[in-house]
């Protein structure tokens, strides 16, 4: 069985609020979820960027705060 490994996405609204969207890995496929609103979706490439365009189209979080 193949292990598990989580990362995340992390963005800031313009409101200040932090929206994250965490990035499971499991062989070749990951799974991204969100913990602002639940959203859930599978993704076999490019996943932190489908996570950062759920983030920005839905809670409009696109300030990165490593930048």
């Amino acid at each position: 069985m193949p292990s598990m490994t989580t990362s995340k996405v992390s963005r800031w609204d313009q409101h200040g609020r932090e929206h994250v969207v965490h990035v499971q890995k499991s062989g070749m496929q990951r799974m991204l979820t969100c913990d602002t609103c639940g959203w859930r979706k599978g993704a076999q490439f490019l996943p932190w960027l489908k996570a950062e365009e759920h983030l920005a189209e839905a809670h409009q979080a696109t300030v990165d705060p490593s930048a």
